[in-house]
């Protein structure tokens, strides 16, 4: 094992010996998998936002506050579902997360007000939150440090595979059989992933060794200094791409005015960027990392330096052309994912393993809070002003992320020994 485990005292022989290693790649293929219905599901709503809007007289306000519902649902399932992926394993947790998830994304086809959608959003987040802890919880215990980003940045990389497949497939649904059978389709193949995750991913010996072990408690967890450098990273990071998944949409709709039909032919693209984005970041600490580089210089590269792109969606309200703004979009989305990679994988680098499900739990509730509170703001900001200040603000907030991770990160300091000197 790496020396960071060791620093953050994970116990190297559980760690290893109860790693499941038959098919990693599969499993990671279905977290992928999952990963892409998930997002199918939450794009639904923005591709369809312009229709919904007007079938139901929503605001750029109001529909802030429905978005901003998912985020409320996250804050409040995140440290209960990372709880739950700790003491009982990935294998029961995400079956059970993505049931839930599941049903709720039905019933936004059954809603007949904005406020129900603002529910069923609610309900459907309580959910959601859960596949990233225990999305981070299966990488942690199926691969080794050196691949972990790698692992991270292919499975979150199902989030922008899911926005990129989302605009054509749920404008066909739409056009073809209206928005509740939309809303259908991704509940349906939710509910048929998890049979085939409960066959393929059966060995989690680690489960008992971990429940074996003392509980710790939210007040410890909060106690670390490494608990709120993750929160302080998500916080800021996590609605620069809620807004690109949510507000794109409209923004193309209402700003560039584009058709829906057009939305549905480039409405993809700077989505599947985003992926080349997240591969690429988990690629590139794998590289860092084989060259001994250490662990806490690999983050600081990959992190400053992708943070620094993003600030070029500030440009994107001043490109005269809809082609350019896209462009300036998908180097932004691109650039955010690459970040996004190294921001779960700082999880693992900070936490032993028996913890990294309520620490991830716990990013997700920093990111649930401000998942609510900048859906808010950019509607209010929209509805006054224009596009304009929210593309500068989630120009700025992935270097206040980076920033926040390593000036609260103390325990980074510990992790300056090159990666390749450690068994």
């Amino acid at each position: 094992m790496l020396q960071a485990d060791q620093i953050c005292g994970a116990e190297s022989g559980v760690a290893t010996q109860d790693r499941p290693n038959r098919h990693p790649w599969l499993i990671l293929s279905l977290l992928f998998i999952l990963t892409v219905i998930m997002f199918i599901a939450r794009q639904a709503l923005s591709v369809m936002a312009p229709v919904l809007r007007t079938v139901f007289h929503l605001s750029n306000a109001a529909y802030g506050r429905i978005v901003s519902a998912l985020g409320f649902g996250m804050m409040t399932g995140e440290f209960p579902m990372g709880y739950l992926m700790d003491r009982l394993g990935a294998r029961l947790g995400l079956s059970a997360a993505v049931c839930w998830w599941s049903a709720a994304t039905g019933s936004l086809a059954l809603a007949g007000s904005g406020f129900q959608l603002g529910l069923a959003q609610f309900w459907k987040g309580t959910g959601e939150c859960g596949a990233y802890s225990g999305g981070v919880k299966t990488v942690t215990r199926l691969f080794e440090k050196k691949d972990r980003t790698l692992a991270i940045g292919i499975f979150n990389g199902g989030s922008v595979i899911g926005a990129t497949v989302a605009p054509p497939l749920i404008v066909y649904l739409l056009h073809h059989y209206g928005f509740r059978v939309a809303f259908l389709a991704p509940t349906l193949a939710g509910f048929l992933w998890i049979p085939v995750w409960w066959m393929l991913y059966k060995r989690e010996p680690s489960v008992k060794a971990e429940a074996a072990r003392p509980a710790i408690s939210m007040r410890q967890m909060l106690g670390k200094s490494s608990s709120w450098a993750v929160m302080l990273c998500r916080f800021f990071i996590g609605p620069v791409m809620q807004f690109y998944w949510y507000w794109t949409p409209s923004y193309l709709f209402n700003a560039r005015h584009l058709t829906m039909v057009e939305i549905g032919f480039v409405g993809w693209i700077p989505f599947l960027m985003g992926d080349v984005g997240g591969v690429a970041g988990g690629w590139f600490a794998g590289v860092l990392l084989r060259r001994g580089i250490s662990v806490r210089n690999t983050r600081r590269i990959s992190m400053y330096g992708s943070a620094l792109l993003c600030l070029t969606s500030v440009a994107v309200p001043f490109m005269h052309s809809v082609a350019m703004a896209l462009v300036v979009i998908s180097i932004a989305i691109a650039a955010d994912n690459f970040l996004s990679a190294h921001m779960f994988a700082a999880v693992t680098d900070l936490f032993p393993d028996q913890q990294v499900g309520r620490a991830t739990g716990l990013t997700g509730i920093a990111g649930g809070l401000s998942g609510m509170l900048f859906p808010l703001l950019t509607g209010i900001l929209v509805d006054r002003i224009s596009y304009a200040p929210v593309f500068l603000l989630v120009a700025l907030m992935p270097m206040m992320g980076t920033i926040g991770l390593f000036a609260a990160g103390r325990q980074y300091r510990h992790l300056d020994k090159p990666a390749k000197t450690t068994a």
